[in-house]
């Protein structure tokens, strides 16, 4: 006998449909008091530190915008908003949002949209679009990446596209002086100048003409910067301090390890020493060194990667060093899984306490993403989890990631493929 089914019971009440949360408004009332008195305190203490001028806005006009600028110093958030009324929505990357309470509170003051880096983050495009639709002033740099070479890096061409899904007004925000004042690869802010400015508006009835690749021109061109120049001088007493975060290629010596003091880096393979000038300009002590500027030097290291030939590196490491492991759950904390881990770098693979029974080994084939992020911590994506290397301060994430999209490249059938991470 089969059951009888049962009529749900009627009744008046109209059903009241939950409210997602992904429906809830991005734009809250608190951003702009937060903006309002962050500037009061950021503006004077950004022209003090920095010895920034920066340019306001003045054609806003209460309008929304897309800002679009170059990323030179982990202060150019607060430079943008100063030339600009009113809250502005930055895009930022999964490791601001995994620092526990701390992340909780800068989502709850300033609510910045989350990107995962190197990879294809359909949500934070979404949340771009919502917080455009709301009316917010969205800001970004296309670099993704600050330079290590005082040149604008690379910039995904996706931007174009972004730029017209959106609609907005674009804004190229220039920076200069940055790298001078404060390279990526070091801790001291030296005394010097800075300017920042708008450079160009493209509005949208203009550059919904153009075609992706002709928009993308313009935000390249208009964003570029190369400060491979003597024109200014930045003054400290440790201004090559920590530069081994950029470079491990000796022109001499191949693939190598430095060491720096002061105002000198050294090479620990040829102890050839070299100054970096208040010009910023490079000098050997004591015999005739190769690069004028660092951007000569970095160049001249992603060519050398690009011509190695990884099959070398297969038995033997190219690097053994010790870091700290953590796993970042992403929006939410990092977890210490080992102090001091001996991490090798091969041609094919970053291998963890390589030989002992927690090893860990990241192939590059079935690894989508190796990344860097601040001025030397390593993100490795694997997978459905990030693992973050932070080695000593003298770490240098760099060689991983370059290294890792050299492999990647010569898998694709493009051995000397240019990009090589950043």
């Amino acid at each position: 006998m089969e059951p009888v089914k049962q009529e749900p019971l009627k009744t008046d009440t109209p059903k009241v449909k939950e409210k997602k949360k992904d429906d809830a408004a991005w734009l809250k009332p608190r951003h702009k008091t937060v903006r309002n008195l962050v500037s009061l305190v950021l503006s004077p203490y950004s022209a003090h530190r920095y010895g920034i001028k920066v340019e306001k806005f003045k054609e806003q006009n209460g309008r929304q915008y897309l800002i679009l600028f170059n990323h030179q110093t982990a202060f150019d958030q607060f430079f943008v908003g100063s030339a600009f009324e009113g809250p502005i929505y930055y895009l930022a990357s999964e490791d601001i949002f995994s620092k526990g309470w701390v992340s909780s509170l800068i989502r709850y003051l300033v609510a910045p949209i989350p990107i995962k880096k190197q990879t294809s983050d359909i949500r934070a495009i979404k949340n771009c679009l919502k917080v455009a639709k709301e009316g917010g002033t969205i800001a970004l740099a296309p670099e993704g990446n600050r330079t290590y070479s005082g040149k604008t890096e690379f910039m995904l061409p996706t931007i174009a596209f972004l730029a017209k899904k959106l609609g907005l007004p674009i804004v190229l925000f220039r920076i200069e002086g940055g790298y001078g004042v404060h390279p990526r690869w070091s801790d001291v802010v030296r005394k010097g100048s800075m300017h920042a400015y708008v450079s160009k508006v493209i509005e949208p009835e203009e550059y919904q003409k153009m075609s992706t690749d002709e928009l993308f021109d313009i935000i390249k061109e208009g964003l570029y910067v190369n400060e491979a120049t003597a024109e200014h001088e930045f003054f400290s007493d440790k201004r090559a301090e920590y530069l081994e975060r950029a470079v491990y290629v000796c022109p001499d010596c191949g693939l190598s390890t430095f060491e720096s003091n002061g105002n000198e880096i050294e090479c620990l393979h040829c102890h050839k020493k070299i100054s970096y000038e208040t010009t910023t300009e490079l000098k050997g002590v004591g015999f005739e060194f190769p690069f004028r500027f660092v951007n000569d030097w970095y160049e001249y290291q992603q060519d050398f990667v690009r011509n190695l030939d990884l099959s070398l590196y297969i038995q033997t490491p190219m690097y053994r060093e010790k870091a700290n492991l953590s796993e970042v759950i992403v929006y939410k904390d990092k977890i210490r899984l080992r102090e001091e881990a001996e991490i090798c770098l091969y041609g094919d693979r970053i291998v963890i306490d390589e030989g002992k029974e927690n090893e860990l080994c990241f192939p590059f084939a079935g690894t989508p993403a190796v990344t860097v992020l601040g001025k030397n911590k390593l993100n490795i994506y694997s997978n459905e989890k990030i693992y973050q290397l932070k080695g000593s301060k003298r770490f240098n994430a760099l060689k991983y990631v370059n290294i890792f999209n050299h492999f990647k490249n010569t898998e694709k059938g493009e051995p000397h493929g240019k990009f090589l991470g950043l």
